[in-house]
């Protein structure tokens, strides 16, 4: 199999898994929306925000050296798997002595948000904990080349946390309780299946750890903690000064506006988990210059074709999926559309960091993205509110994708195709633009946005045929 097919059979495998679950979720939205209220679903996102950082955190983002040294098979699988739950164990129980201080905090500054972590805080750090934990089980059979089993796991965990909603949520009407209790049961069943079915006990060993491992994957993976703390201000920071400046009504339609631009990253969190394995596996190749360039350009054609289909349609997809208080929520999504576009792209250059294990590099490139966005954030919430901070996520993620363009360059060589890339930006743009100024859905309106996406269309199907030609050769010659 070559290393074309080994990518798309991951990717396909991978999404099979993880596409369905999402899908699940969208559908769901409506369900969540009428359940938790505007407030409600605006505080539902800003504790769930926050404990995605704090899982970051508290396990020193050892998940990325378990991805990294778990597939490598110069390292040993026992040795990555154990250092991994005994880190994850270390740092939420660590962590566990912190949750004072939010209260503490919410004393001092008695802000909104801080009141509602602190309302929540002992399930906040349950959150956190079986997530942590999930997340490590899930990576290391990810590493050891489970891909079936860990899209199989991803379905099952959905499955069970939306039966753990009905009946929490509906059954017995219990709000955000609700939601956060079944969110950790769901982890739990992941966590037995996982443990079962991939007999993760026989990579367990309680002593006996490498010194020099631990050392190797905590100097990998310790620059990834600000590096996600970096991305956790651009991605989190305008729901978050959306509910300090505007309030949680207006995140909650912030929210609701970023759900289908979400599919986006759906796609290329699923292509990206495959990338990642072929970049680490491949990243001594002599052609890797040539591979990189050919996925990349395959890579952005499928995001544009995406985000402009997902332009078409985007208001009828919130009439029908959405409850009537969002419905205001399609002004806002063009520029959250062209932020995953950038966002993607982005992460795809931060591959060749991880990769060629460069990580500080991406750190100081987040940085740099995160510093723009909380400048722009408190300069456009003011001005434009939601639709402000909107562009805000747009401007900073176009300037970390620059930066990193930039300096991936002195790594791996990359032929972005500039000319091809800002007749896409372009389209979209214009795509987007129709999608906020013309308020009826009349012929005219489909038919500018129909010739708009039959244009990005035409333009990208060179790529598309050529990966078809790549992955029906036996071998490619590069």
């Amino acid at each position: 199999m070559n290393r074309y097919r080994t990518l798309a059979a991951n990717t396909i495998i991978l999404g099979l898994g993880q596409f369905g679950s999402k899908l699940l979720v969208i559908v769901m939205m409506g369900f969540y929306q009428s359940a938790l209220g505007k407030t409600g679903y605006g505080e539902i996102n800003n504790i769930i925000d926050t404990a995605t950082l704090l899982m970051s955190l508290v396990t020193l983002s050892i998940g990325e050296s378990i991805i990294r040294f778990g597939i490598d098979t110069a390292y040993d699988n026992k040795q990555v798997f154990s250092i991994g739950l005994r880190i994850t164990f270390l740092g939420v129980a660590c962590g566990v002595l912190f949750v004072p201080l939010i209260g503490m905090l919410n004393g001092l500054f008695s802000n909104s948000v801080l009141e509602l972590l602190s309302r929540y805080a002992w399930l906040t750090v349950l959150y956190v904990t079986t997530g942590s934990f999930k997340s490590t089980c899930a990576l290391f059979v990810r590493s050891i080349g489970h891909v079936k089993l860990y899209a199989i796991d991803g379905i099952l965990t959905t499955v069970m946390n939306i039966i753990f909603n009905i009946v929490l949520l509906f059954t017995f009407n219990l709000g955000n309780l609700g939601y956060l209790l079944s969110v950790v049961l769901a982890d739990i069943c992941s966590i037995i299946f996982l443990s079962l079915t991939a007999r993760l006990g026989q990579y367990f060993v309680l002593f006996g750890h490498d010194r020099d491992m631990i050392r190797t994957m905590l100097r990998f993976c310790i620059p990834m903690i600000p590096t996600s703390i970096m991305w956790w201000i651009i991605n989190v920071s305008d729901s978050f000064m959306i509910s300090g400046m505007i309030g949680f009504d207006a995140s909650g339609v912030y929210k609701a506006a970023s759900r289908f631009p979400s599919m986006i990253s759906i796609f290329s969190g699923i292509f990206s988990q495959a990338w990642n394995m072929s970049a680490i596996t491949e990243n001594n190749s002599l052609t890797i210059a040539k591979f990189y360039t050919n996925v990349f350009d395959i890579f952005q054609s499928t995001v544009y074709v995406i985000a402009g289909a997902l332009l078409l349609v985007i208001k009828p997809l919130i009439l029908i999926f959405c409850d009537e208080a969002f419905y205001e929520a399609y002004t806002v999504t063009p520029f959250i559309i062209m932020s995953v576009v950038y966002t993607c792209f982005s992460t795809f250059m931060g591959s060749v960091y991880v990769a060629s294990k460069k990580t500080v590099r991406s750190l100081v490139t987040a940085a740099v993205g995160a510093g723009v966005n909380i400048i722009l954030n408190i300069v456009m919430i003011q001005l434009w509110g939601v639709l402000g901070a909107t562009l805000a996520s747009f401007l900073s993620f176009v300037i970390i994708f620059i930066v990193r363009a930039i300096d991936t360059h002195k790594i791996v060589y990359m032929d972005l195709r500039l000319r091809k890339m800002t007749i896409n930006v372009s389209l979209l743009l214009a795509m987007g633009t129709v999608v906020f100024l013309v308020k009826d859905n009349n012929v005219m309106y489909y038919g500018i946005l129909s010739a708009l996406f039959a244009a990005a269309v035409l333009l990208n199907f060179k790529a598309g045929v050529r990966a078809v030609k790549m992955l029906l050769k036996k071998e490619i010659a590069e």
